[in-house]
């Protein structure tokens, strides 16, 4: 049999190894989807501690169930930093972060590296899935041409497709296994491979015509997202200058049973996908001599939201008589979106360092993000813990920022105990002599 056929027959009777490389949100759930539906998985990452935890039947991850590991580790699912272990599955997929540089570039640093590491143990047969977002033209260009330097041809020793991840942190309504997934080869024989694997564990395959196309698509859910919660941003800001509450006027608009698609302002965009995606595609574009105007205006619009937040604040601390100088500032919640314990991209850090560098003693409340932790785009921002909501530490502030909209907070009583309090999420529907909207 041809490899093609080999690897055919193995996914069909799920005797496939699937190596998952990168353990994070979308990793891990992936590995723990192909382990629960029969296949051998082994995990790789490169942090020891992720790996001690995972041997553990432990979970990093508070949505995810450690109960779904500790079902399947050991029979099912193994995980390791050995990376010489790829020689011995038959499909690598590629969960890697694909972030910005701080000149809003792509950042290919880990996947160029991941794509080195599995070239060191490329073998005939093996299929090669690439799942982290990225710009329309990096598995056929970048990954095809990097992994071809072993000698072997893709599309007839070794496959290559692009599957974009859709992972949804917290959403109770979606899991791994029953979000629709896209799926686009480099060739024919990639592509047909690629969606016989997904079927086995996905309740629906969505094959396109290339990997391009598949990657664009990713994109374009992000950039849609990203725009129109610009859209909502910058009305927010109009309404606000003529009086008029946004979250008021969304819901009276949302009652539109046509034509209408509610999206939420905020304090700032956060999260791997919607703050960085966008970029991937403008900065792609260029090499077709294009401008995306609409998208970078969008990413303008949604980067200025925390100097908004923060703005907001300092006049509303000038009404009292206070300067921002000095101020006791409670940031409520760290993490990008409520009930959920990732930071990433979360707009919280941006208003962090402003009021820091405006001489603002601030401190923060996240019941699920109990340390600050180092974030690349702010290297500067000294060591934070959660503090505890009492009477006294809400007294004691000059102000709470209400970032993140965490379902567990107690909100009536932080209205009763702050002196004033600045509601970036629409918490507080009914206008109060203590809140201000931002």
């Amino acid at each position: 049999m041809t490899p093609r056929q080999e690897l055919r027959a193995a996914i069909a009777e799920k005797t496939a190894r699937i190596g998952i490389i990168g353990l994070g949100y979308t990793g891990l759930p992936l590995g723990l989807t192909f382990a629960e539906a029969g296949f051998s998985v082994v995990g790789f990452d490169v942090d020891p501690e992720k790996v001690s935890m995972l041997s553990r039947g432990s979970t990093y991850i508070r949505h995810l169930d450690a109960s779904r590991i500790a079902k399947v580790l050991d029979s099912q699912f193994t995980v390791t930093t050995d990376f010489q272990q790829l020689a011995n599955v038959d499909v690598v997929i590629i969960c890697v972060p694909t972030p910005l540089t701080p000149q809003r570039q792509p950042d290919m640093q880990y996947v160029v590296g991941t794509t080195q590491t599995v070239l060191q143990t490329l073998r005939a047969g093996q299929l090669i899935i690439l799942e982290s977002t990225t710009y329309p033209g990096t598995t056929d260009e970048l990954l095809r041409a990097m992994l071809q330097r072993s000698g072997f041809a893709c599309g007839r020793d070794f496959f290559l497709a692009y599957s974009p991840e859709r992972e949804d942190p917290g959403n109770a309504d979606y899991a791994t296994a029953s979000i629709p997934k896209v799926i686009g080869g480099v060739d024919e024989a990639s592509t047909e491979l690629a969606e016989l694997l997904y079927a086995q564990v996905i309740e629906r395959t969505v094959r396109v015509s290339s990997a391009r196309t598949a990657e664009a698509s990713k994109l374009t859910e992000n950039i849609f997202r990203a725009v129109n919660i610009a859209l909502v941003n910058e009305l927010k800001m109009v309404y606000d200058r003529m009086g008029i509450d946004i979250w008021e006027v969304l819901d009276a608009a949302e009652t539109k049973p046509f034509g209408f698609m509610r999206f939420d302002p905020g304090p700032g965009l956060g999260g791997h996908c919607i703050p960085l995606d966008p970029f991937y595609l403008s900065w792609k574009a260029k090499e077709y001599g294009l401008s995306t105007r609409f998208i970078e205006l969008a990413g303008e619009v949604n980067v200025h939201m925390p100097h908004f937040v923060v703005e907001k604040l300092q006049g509303a601390l000038n009404q009292s008589g206070k300067a921002l100088k000095e101020a006791r500032v409670l940031l409520l919640g760290l993490a990008y979106k409520k009930d959920v314990d990732d930071p990433r991209e979360s707009p919280a850090f941006d208003i962090i360092d402003r009021l820091l560098r405006a001489g603002a003693e601030v401190n923060y409340h996240d019941p699920l993000v109990p340390t600050a932790p180092a974030m690349r785009r702010w290297p500067d921002l000294p060591a934070m813990q959660s503090i505890a909501l009492s009477e006294d530490a809400l007294a004691s502030q000059d102000a709470v920022v209400i970032v993140t909209d965490h379902r567990s907070v107690d909100y009536e009583f932080v209205l009763r105990h702050a002196p004033l309090v600045i509601d970036s999420r629409g918490v507080f529907r009914v206008p109060h002599n203590k809140v201000v909207k931002a």
